[in-house]
Parts: structure tokens; sequence; C-alpha cells
């Protein structure tokens, strides 16, 4: 028989498991990866079968005279290169779901080394075992002073390769995490600059202002007097959320109350409001700044209200799935061209795709109207 080379293809998988999908998008850090499906499955395989060919006869090109000699060194060569690249594979995908690069750098790097090191160990010398036993040799050969460099050069090469792809994988990942940071920060400032625009508008100011008159005209000074603290509270909350991506629930819940008294003062009775939120289950939750009132605005904004047929607002929080939900009365009215440019929720929900993985949920159901903000936890 023919001597049998020992080497690796050096195709070692990077930061996808061929166990489930990826996407074949610059994330993808490796070489010849496979992404879960049926194409990419065999696309994998046909590239490790060619590459498999080449080296087999670089390597052994004695062998090119028997049909046996070099189908089994063509068989080994495969299996060795499958059975490194499977290992890093599966391994790598493990790592990645508990120990991100851009979250524990020094932990990903050591995890990865060990792991990957010794996966790659364990595969080496299975196949080392399996010639021997193909040659009719003991395994305890298998660590004779002979064998260390039959171990040590596919190991240096599987070492090198996986080197190269895993700082190909951290660059990927860094890069991804500055483009989502980038986004966020840009969707942040445009949600920011909206959420002020819409609450200074001239309308909301000149509606208050004229709400105020008639307390004045009707010789009410308290509710005048309250009028006008609650709208400081309104223009004072805006101003100072804009510095931060994250306010407590019950300062939002606070802030909602002020801008409803001066919509109730406003509209009256046409307006019915049932806010069942006690104090204690607000505690510990977290929204975006103004995202509340934002949900409490587009209620009065899109809907019609008489005060013979009011208009019922219900905002209420289930702490079993952390979310706070606004319904209210489905009566949609016709706004003036202009008014409505729909990118308020539009710009709520893109900030929440950047904060959580919890979708902002919003639809119709039995004549209501109904939104879901998740409630983030620190």
């Amino acid at each position: 028989m023919e001597t049998l080379a020992i080497v690796p293809l050096p195709v070692i998988s990077s930061d996808v498991s061929p166990a489930r999908p990826a996407p074949a998008a610059p994330s993808v850090a490796g070489g010849y990866l496979p992404s879960g499906t049926a194409h990419s499955w065999w696309k994998t395989v046909r590239i490790m079968l060619v590459l498999s060919l080449g080296i087999s006869v670089l390597v052994n090109p004695r062998a090119l005279g028997s049909w046996s000699a070099f189908a089994i060194t063509y068989g080994y060569t495969l299996m060795y290169s499958l059975g490194l690249w499977l290992t890093n594979g599966y391994v790598v995908e493990w790592l990645n779901r508990r120990y991100a690069w851009t979250v524990q750098p020094g932990r990903r790097l050591l995890l990865t080394l060990s792991v990957s090191l010794g996966g790659s160990v364990l595969v080496i010398l299975l196949m080392n075992a399996v010639m021997l036993l193909l040659r009719g040799k003991p395994l305890t050969q298998l660590f004779a002073p002979a064998m260390y460099w039959p171990l040590m050069l596919p190991l240096i090469i599987t070492v090198i390769i996986s080197l190269f792809n895993h700082s190909r994988a951290f660059f990927f990942q860094w890069r991804e995490a500055a483009v989502r940071a980038e986004r966020l920060e840009k969707e942040t400032a445009v949600a920011r600059l909206d959420s002020l625009r819409r609450q200074v508008d001239p309308h909301f100011l000149f509606n208050s202002l004229n709400a105020l008159t008639s307390l004045v005209e009707e010789n009410d000074p308290a509710r005048a007097v309250r009028f006008i603290r609650q709208l400081s509270q309104v223009y004072r909350y805006v101003l100072d959320s804009q510095s931060h991506e994250l306010v407590p629930l019950a300062e939002e819940v606070a802030f909602a109350e002020s801008y409803l008294f001066l919509q109730k003062t406003r509209l009256g009775d046409a307006l019915a409001v049932e806010m069942d939120l006690p104090p204690a289950s607000v505690a510990g939750y977290f929204v975006p700044p103004l995202a509340l009132q934002l949900l409490l605005e587009n209620v009065i904004k899109h809907n019609t209200a008489f005060q013979t047929d009011p208009l019922h607002l219900r905002v209420s929080l289930d702490t079993a799935a952390q979310t706070l939900t606004v319904r209210n009365t489905l009566r949609p009215r016709r706004l003036a061209p202009g008014e409505a440019s729909g990118m308020g929720l539009k710009n709520l929900a893109a900030r929440y795709a950047f904060l959580t993985d919890k979708p902002l949920a919003m639809g119709e159901a039995a004549g209501e109207f109904v939104v879901s903000l998740p409630l983030l936890v620190l």
C-alpha cells in the first residue's frame, strides 16, 4: 500500500454553525461556510470534495498509480477536513450564543483558543488513530515521538487559519456593532427632535393658551394656576428628557398625567381617561422618553371626541408581559394634508428595535386601537 498523507484541508469554519441558518452577509467571518440551507450545504461539500482531491494529489502523488491507495488517501483527507470544519463550526456557534466578541472580548479570545484547539487536537488524534488501525499498528504508537510531527503539522495549520478567521469574525462583529450604534444615535436624534418639535408645536401651545384664557374668563384662579403649573411641567420634562436614552416609567407616567390634565381641561367631558397604573407597579421599569405621550397625542389627534359621545382612553400595565398598553375608541377623523406624517410611531418602533428584541405591537381589536410598549429593565 502506498504511503498515506495526514494533512488537513485548510478550510476551517469560523462564525457560522452548519446546524442553523446564517445570512450570506459580511458578518460571516469564515471561508466557505454553510448557512443551513440545502444549497449552501451542497456548495460547501462540492468545494471540499474538489479541494480534498487537489490536496490528495499534491501530498501523495505516488498513490495515483493505485486506485485503492488514492481512494484511501482521498477519503482520509476529506474526513480530516470535514472533522476540523464541523468541530470548529459548532464550537464557534456555541460561543457566539454565549460570549459575543463585542461584549466580553478577553474571555471570548481565551475560550476560542482553548475550545477550538482542544476540539482540533481531538479530531487530529482520532484521525491518526484511524490511520494506525488501517495500517494494522497498535494505538500505543499514537503518542510515539515519530507521531509528534503528524500531530503538530495539521494543528499548526489549523491554528493559523483559525486565528485568521476569528480575527475576521471579531472585526466584522465590531464593525456591525459600530454601525448599529451609529444608526441608533441617528434614530435617537431624529426621534428627539421630532418629539421636541411636536411638543412645542404652535397648535399645542395655542390650544393650551386658549384653555387658560377660558379659565381666567370663568374666574377660576385655582384651576388656572394648576393649569399653568402643569403646562410648565410638560415643557420642563420635554427639555430635560432630551439628553436621556431611557427614563423611569414613573417619571413618564407623571408627565403623561400633566399632559392629560391639559387636554382634559381643553376637551372637558369629551375625553374620558382611565389610568390603571398603581405606583408600585411602575417601579423598576424604563421607557424611551416621551414614548407614552406620543401614544396619547396620537389618540387625541386622530380620533373624534364629543361631549355627548366621549373618546375613551385607557392606559394599563401588564407586569407578567412587561408591557404598557394604550387603547382607545377607534373613531378616525379626517386630518388636513400634511397634518399626519405617520412618522411618530415609525420613529418610536425604530428606537425600540435598537433597545430591545421585543417589538412594539399595535393594531385594531374589538373597535379599539391598541398599542403595547415593551417595558425595559436595567
